[in-house]
């Protein structure tokens, strides 16, 4: 597989202007587009039905809580297994327009875009374990894919900031520097309060209820993990102007012999 620029630069100058980049309709700017779409949408469902079902209170629930029991569980973790599949793609994607920039310009080491791409890859690995792994069936291996997930998440998009802050001006703008430095820094501190605060809980539970003991700690966690959560999906919307200008080709080679 391998990405053209369909005779335009792999980036639009910055003098197109952001409303360019709320189309989706050129290039492959629909994957991450797609990615967005599907992961918002399987937040929002599973909290919706949780809630609906009274098996989680409407203020601030894990995600993983919206998740756990039938008939949103099965909801929860088909979607998220799709948004990993689709992060990976999206990811896979940035890393061949990263590489192709690279070659012309040359303003990051190339084993930095791979071991970008690599910790991307253990986000999405991550995600596919919280989504086969439900809380209340595993908790130890969902619990440990959650935190492989955020984690490597929040560096993956402090790693394409750095890419981008290096790539300006040629292959980015200041302006998506800026945005992405947003919310790198904003997602680093809140996962780093959301482990915090979920370490400070002696109880195990999904329904939790104010006035109960450690209930402060929880909401505290559970407002730091949407935020990450969502940071994620504000970050990989910025992508969407990156993939406008690329098409991709798929080569097939026939082996005379057979």
């Amino acid at each position: 597989m391998s990405v053209g620029d369909e005779r335009q630069p792999l980036i639009p100058k910055g003098s197109q202007g952001w409303p360019r980049m709320l189309s989706f309709s050129q290039g492959v700017a629909f994957l991450p587009v797609l990615l967005v779409s599907w992961s918002s949408a399987a937040f929002i469902i599973s909290y919706v039905i949780a809630v609906l079902c009274g098996h989680v209170q409407p203020v601030f629930p894990y995600i993983s809580d919206t998740g756990a029991t039938p008939p949103e569980s099965g909801i929860f973790g088909f979607m998220i297994n799709v948004s990993a599949f689709l992060g990976a793609a999206t990811m896979y994607i940035r890393y061949l327009i990263t590489k192709q920039q690279n070659e012309i310009t040359n303003f990051i080491h190339r084993h930095f875009n791979v071991i970008v791409l690599f910790v991307g890859l253990v986000g999405c690995i991550g995600m596919s374990i919280v989504a086969s792994f439900q809380e209340l069936a595993v908790p130890s291996v969902h619990d440990g894919g959650a935190l492989v997930a955020f984690v490597s998440g929040v560096l993956y998009i402090t790693l394409q900031t750095v890419i981008s802050f290096k790539s300006c001006p040629q292959w980015s703008t200041r302006f998506t520097f800026r945005i992405r430095l947003t919310i790198s820094v904003i997602s680093s501190v809140a996962v780093i309060l959301m482990i915090a605060f979920a370490s400070m809980i002696s109880i195990t539970k999904i329904d939790w209820n104010p006035g109960e003991k450690d209930y402060n700690y929880h909401l505290v966690s559970a407002i730091c993990e949407w935020t990450v959560a969502f940071g994620f999906v504000f970050f990989f919307l910025t992508f969407i102007k990156d993939f406008q200008g690329v098409s991709i080709r798929i080569s097939t080679e026939m082996n005379e012999s057979l």
